[in-house]
């Protein structure tokens, strides 16, 4: 990119617009490249950055669908970022690596840079830390391996991220892990060369950084060490309530590895999190230890490990042992009581009070915490008295990244006789029995989970099942039938039905009647109303976030701190007050 070029080429189609920039102008509604002459359809609303937007955007000649991110060439000039912002498509767009977002073209107007990206539509890695919290040895092995894969492709051309975290690690619709934002990577230009810039993020900045005593790609070992400690344990080794705090950690390298870690991975992490630079492994060392090679990577995940831990390891499924029986486990499951938090301190502080309860979702069974972190949550939000518009807040103050992955799209009462039936919107049943025991069929139509009064679970197929499940497998089927023919499925989710061994949907915990709508909570902590009225309300306490999908199944998904700051409809604004006097009339008969 040589400097901008500030000409008029993109003018004629200032006029198709519905989105304001941060210029103070309108975003075009198409965006035209003269250089290419192609002509893009700008699409749904993705996220907001430092200096700029992403959205879908669609080329209208071959209906190829990218991510788009329109930067603000003002922003840029009042930050002086303009050579930081040269440097980095300069970088990006000289890449080319199945672990890296690959980068395909870029174009400006007088008021916008538009770089055109790969989309992942599976957001990024951060979210599915905020939904699972801690993830597998299993899971980790994956990820940390396609991680390290594209790292090492950087430092064999010689450049440095110098800025990986969970937010600029993205997943692609097969969960292949793409890493993203070149914002502050640099270049190596000679052997030993040692930057000099502070830049990072607090989490997860190198010592070498903070102490300015000069940094290579040792940097970037130091952060893969901070990522396979926070998807590991649940939070990122030095993080604390204040950045002073947080670097002084750092600068003594001061955290705890839990014992519960297994010695593999332990040893790989404090490896990575070592003060002197020179004694963290390269990045070829990093795949010699023994966590990646004693045991096989992955190969792949499937989409329900967004939500839920797979149901085993995958060296426990003996592949050719036909019509393989065996219990549903979790793995690595750990609860931290260092992190939940006391209710007192959640009304100190607005942005405390929404984030903090996040926290209390370490303990996987503990469902009554569920519902209480979300009750508390909602109180808060309720006790700020947020403003009532008069119509919902535009696309921009949505959070799609918060949108639930799972959620009811279809629901049967028939408890008077056998249970509550539903479908989820990835197409997996469900039935909760009158006896509580409970049934899903998974998407791929195929292997089915029993869940006992216990709560063990067990696997089978549809045509391989115990056969004192017979009866329950028929009314599953029946419950299928019924609502593939009689109900319309609500805000269906284009999600690609699982064919593996190891998928785990999130299940029905627990359902009531009120008098104006169906209350049902699922076993991941999100809790959906639907109303009489045809809204519904998805409220998701990890992400902190409520969606709202009104009568003609539009989908619009608010952090709760959006609505603080910015407000809501009245409609949702009762919704969210129904809500929460409903939890906590829940939460009373758990606790009484």
């Amino acid at each position: 990119m040589n400097g901008f070029l500030f000409d008029q080429r993109n003018q004629k189609h200032a006029n198709m617009s519905s989105k304001t920039d941060d210029n103070g102008k309108e975003i075009p509604e198409k965006l035209y490249d003269s250089s290419t002459d192609k002509t893009y359809r700008r699409m749904r609303f993705f996220g907001k950055g430092s200096f700029g937007k992403c959205y879908e955007i669609v080329d209208i000649a071959t209906n190829e669908v990218y991510a788009g991110k329109i930067i603000s060439k003002k922003l840029l000039m009042e930050y002086n970022q303009k050579g930081k912002m040269t440097q980095e498509i300069t970088i990006h767009r000289s890449l080319n690596h199945v672990n890296i977002v690959k980068f395909h073209d870029f174009f400006e107007d007088n008021y916008n840079i538009y770089i055109v990206l790969e989309l992942c539509k599976k957001r990024s890695m951060m979210e599915l830390h905020k939904r699972r919290k801690s993830i597998t040895e299993y899971e980790c092995r994956y990820y940390i391996y396609q991680i390290i894969q594209g790292v090492k492709y950087l430092h064999n051309n010689r450049i440095i991220h110098r800025d990986l975290k969970l937010d600029n690690l993205f997943l692609s619709d097969m969960l292949y892990v793409k890493i993203g934002d070149f914002g502050l990577a640099t270049r190596i230009e000679y052997e030993g060369e040692r930057k000099k810039t502070l830049c990072g993020t607090p989490n997860y900045i190198a010592p070498e950084i903070l102490n300015k005593k000069g940094h290579s790609y040792e940097v970037d070992i130091w952060s893969i060490g901070c990522i396979m400690y926070t998807l590991l344990v649940g939070q990122p080794p030095f993080e604390t309530k204040s950045l002073k705090d947080t670097y002084s950690k750092i600068k003594k390298c001061d955290y705890q590895v839990p014992s519960c870690l297994h010695k593999s991975a332990a040893d790989m992490v404090i490896s990575m999190l070592q003060s002197n630079p020179s004694r963290r492994p390269t990045i070829d060392q990093l795949l010699r230890f023994e966590f990646l090679s004693s045991s096989p990577v992955p190969k792949f995940l499937p989409s329900s490990c967004l939500a839920m831990a797979p149901r085993i390891e995958a060296k426990e499924i003996d592949h050719d042992v036909p019509n393989q029986k065996m219990a549903l486990i979790e793995i690595n499951l750990v609860q931290y009581n260092d992190t939940r938090l006391e209710y007192t301190f959640l009304k100190t502080n607005l942005h405390d009070a929404i984030t903090a309860s996040a926290y209390f979702y370490q303990d996987n069974g503990d469902f009554r915490s569920d519902l209480k972190g979300l009750y508390q949550q909602l109180t808060t939000l309720i006790e700020t008295k947020p403003r009532i518009l008069p119509g919902n807040l535009d696309d921009e103050n949505t959070d799609p990244a918060a949108q639930p992955l799972v959620w009811i799209s279809k629901w049967l009462d028939y408890s008077d006789k056998y249970g509550f039936g539903y479908q989820l919107c990835d197409e997996s049943i469900g039935v909760m029995f009158n006896d509580t025991t409970k049934l899903i069929l998974l998407p791929n139509q195929i292997n089915v989970h029993f869940i006992d009064k216990d709560g063990k679970e067990t696997y089978m197929t549809n045509t391989n099942y115990c056969k004192t499940l017979e009866k329950k497998m028929k009314l599953l089927s029946y419950f299928k039938r019924y609502m593939t023919e009689h109900l319309v499925k609500a805000g269906a989710n284009n999600v690609n039905p699982e064919t593996d061994q190891i998928s785990r949907m999130p299940h029905l915990h627990s359902w009531l009647h009120t008098t104006c709508a169906v209350v049902m909570q699922l076993t991941n902590g999100t809790v959906q109303f639907n109303f009489s009225d045809h809204i519904k309300i998805i409220l998701c306490p990890r992400m902190s976030a409520v969606t709202y999908m009104d009568g003609k199944e539009n989908f619009r998904t608010y952090r709760f701190l959006t609505i603080i700051q910015h407000g809501c409809c009245k409609d949702l604004y009762q919704k969210i007050n129904y809500a929460q006097e409903k939890l906590g009339e829940m939460l009373e008969k758990l606790f009484f």
